[in-house]
């Protein structure tokens, strides 16, 4: 990877501990769109299954140093960084050695701090970036929570069906224990609803219960169920390469969008403007 200048990236984790809600197909893709409007991205594979990776078409002869190898101190963030395919958008891949973490890392003190402390401390590796996104896992385990502990906010994919929003109270309940131990700063960035059908009635439903109950945390942007978007990842790619106009690529796009204004309106705030 080679040095650029220095910046102050934006730390976000994908996080939802339900499975199949679009969590990596959100991480590869706003990533992407993030990367299409000049930002420079890494995306971080948090999850054992390393589906982000694939997506990306890191296949697993490329994955000699991953996100197991910078949680147990065997590697810095400077060796473990690769480009993708994707001009702007790099990857930490991960393979199924994360899964044994839990068991792993259960006698060190520090083991909620792991990844934190890599994107901290690692020859300034992490300050080339202006995005870095975490895909998680389906769970509320020691690698979410590593996830938290090292972002400062949370996107969170819902998946418009029913029972959605239910899942989301122990996934806050998380984030509220790890702001009182951890991480006093980390917020919700946004609630992005996804596999949205606009004719089915239980999709407007959900969408207005959760802007109901969850007011301006809920995303503008709706992330439609698109065929591009399912047949993208059998092609290593993201959707915005595969099928740059489809529905699914104008629907990251615009999240993107979202995303960016959010934080240029909050250093507007910051300092008075």
């Amino acid at each position: 990877m080679n040095s650029g200048a220095l910046k102050t990236p934006k730390i976000i984790a994908i996080a939802n501990q339900k499975g199949g809600v679009g969590k990596t197909t959100t991480t590869i893709n706003l990533g992407a769109a993030l990367a299409e409007r000049r930002q420079k991205v890494l995306l971080i594979d948090l999850d054992p299954q390393g589906n982000a990776s694939t997506g990306l078409g890191v296949g697993s002869d490329q994955r000699d140093i991953t996100t197991y190898d910078l949680l147990s101190g065997d590697a810095t963030l400077h060796d473990a960084v690769q480009k993708t395919t994707v001009k702007n958008l790099f990857i930490v891949p991960a393979t199924t050695d994360l899964s044994s973490a839990d068991i792993e890392l259960i006698d060190n003190e520090k083991r909620s701090f792991l990844l934190k402390d890599v994107l901290n401390n690692t020859d300034q590796a992490a300050r080339e970036f202006d995005y870095i996104l975490i895909d998680c896992p389906p769970s509320l385990n020691i690698l979410t929570v590593n996830a938290m502990v090292a972002a400062g906010s949370i996107i969170v994919p819902l998946q418009s069906e029913f029972f959605a929003l239910e899942g989301l109270s122990q996934l806050i309940l998380t984030m509220r224990d790890v702001r009182q131990s951890a991480n006093p700063g980390l917020r919700i960035e946004g609630i992005a609803l996804t596999m949205y059908d606009s004719r089915n009635n239980l999709s407007l439903q959900v969408e207005d219960d959760a802007r109901e109950n969850m007011g301006d945390m809920v995303f503008k942007t709706v992330i439609p169920r698109n065929v591009r978007l399912s047949e993208a990842p059998s092609f290593a790619i993201p959707v915005l390469e595969y099928d740059p106009t489809s529905k699914g690529s104008v629907a990251y796009r615009a999240l993107a969008k979202e995303v960016i204004d959010k934080y240029k309106k909050k250093g507007k705030l910051k300092h008075g403007a």
